[in-house]
């Protein structure tokens, strides 16, 4: 659920009334902006932000803060696949800590096209939103046979390490073998599944619900229920555009015009804006969303 905004501030401002600790926290909260915390600790001692990174995806810092704060800078945490080395000094305040989240978000971005490309396009076992903290996919490549492939988070468009798994031991063989015979053809300007296909020779398995691009009934939005934005001078350059957002929770994968969206999130009371961002639920599976209301893209 979202944290009522409102509420959390006045709190926070009684409490910045009693100490030293409180007015800095409260204070340094400020400079970061309402608008970004997700979740607010009683003691004011826990607390979480949202942020974007470039592709728009939304990542959720988790910060611990010790009584000593700022002497002791303080513990974070997030759904990263390893956490930045903080540059911290008594001088330094949480915006600074924002800051190299952001830096750090944007050294992963790689990775994380690459995980997104997996997740959309192959069939991944067991995980219905599969962590991008993670640099392990377990993908389905059919004669129950499976392929435990390691992204290497620092060159994660190169050659995976990969593991062959299965109750069949001839498929797993075989496709062990023209791993090992093909690998030299992996190349970083295709994508990992057009490698992995060209590789085993094999087209692997898509995931259940793909949505397919000439389907309609797979493409419509799911707030107006047509394909197509109206033809209309007033929408200018997204006039008669198709759907350009989908939900990121995988058993979810809705569709939805930008447009549509935005206004929907503009309805509900509990959505939030921070500068050109709207964040809110997913009409349909109530996963979090985050348009951005300029220049609606996709969030891949």
């Amino acid at each position: 659920m979202m944290m009522d905004e409102s509420i959390e501030r006045a709190r926070c401002e009684e409490l910045a009334k009693s100490s030293s600790f409180y007015r800095k926290v409260y204070s340094e909260i400020e400079e970061v902006g309402w608008e970004s915390l997700r979740r607010l600790g009683g003691d004011l001692t826990l607390f979480s932000f949202h942020i974007l990174d470039n592709k728009g995806r939304t990542h959720i810092l988790e910060l611990q803060l010790d009584r000593d704060y700022p002497k002791c800078p303080p513990s974070l945490s997030s759904d990263v696949p390893y956490m930045f080395t903080l540059e911290w000094s008594t001088t330094s305040r949480l915006k600074d800590v924002m800051h190299q989240f952001q830096k750090h978000l944007n050294n992963l971005q790689e990775f994380w096209s690459v995980l997104d490309d997996i997740d959309k396009s192959l069939c991944v076992v067991d995980a219905k939103q599969p962590s991008r903290a993670s640099p392990l996919r377990r993908i389905h490549a059919g004669k129950d046979c499976n392929i435990i492939a390691h992204i290497n988070f620092n060159d994660p468009k190169s050659l995976p390490e990969c593991r062959f798994v299965g109750t069949e031991p001839i498929a797993v063989n075989t496709l062990h073998m023209l791993w090992r015979r093909n690998s030299k053809k992996w190349s970083k300007e295709k994508s990992f599944p057009e490698n992995l296909e060209c590789i085993l020779a094999t087209e692997l398995p898509k995931p259940l619900g793909l949505q397919v691009e000439d389907d309609p009934q797979q493409v419509e939005c799911g707030i107006c229920y047509a394909q197509f934005l109206p033809t209309d001078e007033e929408l200018g350059a997204r006039s008669g555009t198709r759907t350009d957002y989908t939900c990121e929770n995988i058993s979810c994968n809705k569709s939805f015009h930008s447009l549509c969206l935005t206004d929907w999130l503009r309805s509900i009371t509990t959505t939030r804006q921070s500068f050109d961002v709207l964040f809110g639920n997913c009409p349909y599976c109530s996963d979090p969303v985050a348009v951005k209301i300029n220049n609606m893209n996709k969030i891949d």
